[in-house]
């Protein structure tokens, strides 16, 4: 089966486990040799330059016990184009030039060159790794992290076995002998045709493709690639049969059941099924588009956020693994999500200003003494806004100054602090619309503290928080037209990205950088330079 997407391409990588990973025995450091570079596969039955890992997509899955250290030597063989991995949920505590942001924590990885990531895993669940430049995520540089409890510790459910699923959208590249009028589906703003791809696999609809190519394997449904897993059509459900969930990104949590579970991209679930139907006969793994118009099966409904926001609020953490939160934050950032235009292009801001990178990465400029007398040089010093004005400004219309500001300045945080931040949605340019946005912060995990309709009151829905029993993630959902609160303490030395995990509202400067306690850093590896005015830091 297939979808049409609408313009505004992205790539949602998602990984929901059937149970926690049971036990390994491999040793304590565990080595992986990649080769990254593109191939021709037909993923979802159409021929088009995927991104592989060793020859796969998604590429190989990293399986290791909380407390190893990973080791991953990666060869950039795309031969134009640069390369950095985000190791996502993984803290990098103790090694922030590992957390593969390039401009951020690292100087891309140019091709031709090996880099070397090598980092502990220090808690045990089910994370991601994927690709973090430009948009190579959505072309299929992705995959899973498992890492289990140590040897003789289990978790508080039984199971007999477990299941791996990971859900992406399809790849945007121009397919292999595309026909007269083609466009790259990015560049322009009717129909994208990308499907959905659930471990690698899904079906798009040949016919859609319009003209018939000169290659008649470009879009072949019988190709063995693209043999779905189950069918394709992002709301998960298993005919027949409701999901107890158990654990997310991470972190345990007070069981609930689920007909339909709704998941966002970065975000991983593990939840427990009961084999307890007619075994006679098979049942439907599926998924269906939220927030989005699909044109799919039916499914919940797409702009239906009700539904979405009810299972939001009902992941707690489990009685017995509550971790409590500050009582009180010393420092409160309000970020107004919105669509803007710079020069007459779409952008999306947040309190009116669109994030760039700079060529020179933010770890390296604060870290290295050569270059802190040149910082004004890499990133705008003017603190950004730390709010808007919540009282006058009308979530539910377009924004009145459509046009926004860039800059690359960042949160500079006091050490050791608690801080809040409130995610605020709001009316994109087009009258009646507001998408969902996953938000990801980097290095750390935060405490949610809640979620609500409309606009925030800073005054009164602070008193509503949960600050008894809430979750601890590091991906949480921004829902249309409301807010989600969220707590977390500076206490990872290192720079780190906070931004929208859909990779075009990034790559359009939706994300902000935290910077703390960067002198607490040990020393920066030469491998981590050659960009920028980290040129002049490599010795001969």
């Amino acid at each position: 089966m297939s979808t049409k997407w609408p313009f505004y391409v992205y790539s949602l990588v998602i990984l929901l486990i059937l149970s926690l990973m049971s036990f390994t025995t491999e040793a304590k450091t565990r080595y992986y040799k990649w080769d990254v570079k593109y191939e021709f596969k037909s993923p979802d039955c159409f021929k088009k330059l995927v991104i592989t890992v060793n020859g796969m997509s998604p590429g190989p899955t990293i399986t290791a016990e909380q407390g190893d250290t990973v080791v991953v030597e990666v060869a950039n063989n795309l031969l134009t184009e640069n390369l950095a991995i985000h190791w996502h949920g993984i803290r990098q505590i103790g090694t922030p030039w590992y957390d593969g942001v390039e401009g951020v924590t690292q100087c891309p990885i140019v091709p031709g060159d090996t880099f070397v990531y090598k980092f502990v895993v220090d808690r045990p669940g089910t994370y991601l790794y994927h690709a973090h430049y430009g948009m190579q995520r959505e072309e299929g540089l992705n995959g899973m992290i498992q890492v289990s409890l140590p040897r003789g510790q289990s978790e508080p459910f039984a199971y007999d076995f477990d299941r791996s699923i990971m859900l992406r959208i399809g790849s945007t590249r121009v397919p292999m002998n595309k026909p007269p009028g083609w466009l790259p589906f990015h560049l322009f703003g009717s129909e994208n045709l990308s499907p959905l791809l659930i471990n690698g696999r899904g079906r798009f609809n040949c016919s859609s493709f319009g003209t018939p190519t000169s290659d008649s394997g470009a879009c072949n449904a019988t190709n063995p690639e693209c043999s779905p897993f189950c069918v394709d059509s992002l709301n998960f459900e298993i005919e027949g049969h409701n999901m107890t969930v158990v654990e997310a990104d991470g972190h345990l949590v007070e069981p609930f059941e689920v007909k339909n579970l709704f998941i966002y991209s970065g975000e991983t679930y593990s939840v427990l099924v009961k084999a307890n139907q007619d075994p006679s006969r098979n049942y439907w793994a599926t998924t269906n588009v939220v927030s989005r118009r699909p044109q799919t099966p039916t499914g919940p409904v797409w702009n239906d956020t009700k539904p979405r926001v009810a299972q939001s609020i009902a992941i707690r953490a489990r009685e017995g693994f509550i971790e409590p939160p500050p009582a009180t934050p010393d420092r409160w950032i309000m970020l107004l999500n919105t669509q803007n235009r710079i020069d007459g292009y779409i952008k999306w801001a947040i309190n009116n200003v669109s994030f760039t990178l700079p060529t020179t990465p933010y770890l390296i400029a604060l870290k290295e003494n050569k270059l802190r007398n040149n910082l004004h040089k890499v990133f705008n010093q003017r603190p950004p806004p730390n709010g808007y004005d919540w009282q006058n400004y009308d979530i539910y219309t377009p924004p009145p100054n459509v046009n926004a500001t860039t800059s690359n300045s960042i949160y500079r945080l006091r050490f050791g602090t608690t801080i809040d931040i409130v995610l605020q949605n709001a009316n994109m340019i087009n009258p009646n619309n507001s998408e969902t946005h996953p938000w990801h912060l980097h290095g750390h995990d935060f405490w949610v503290l809640g979620y609500g309709s409309g606009k925030f009151d800073p005054f009164n829905d602070p008193k509503k928080y949960n600050l008894v029993n809430p979750i601890m993630k590091n991906t949480v959902p921004l829902h249309p037209y409301g807010w989600t609160a969220i707590r977390f303490k500076a206490d990872n030395p290192g720079v780190w990205l906070f931004h929208c995990h859909i990779d075009s509202h990034f790559f359009m400067g939706m994300g902000i950088v935290f910077e703390e306690g960067v002198e607490r850093v040990g020393k920066l590896p030469a491998s981590i330079m050659g960009c920028g005015l980290t040129k002049g830091l490599i010795s001969p």
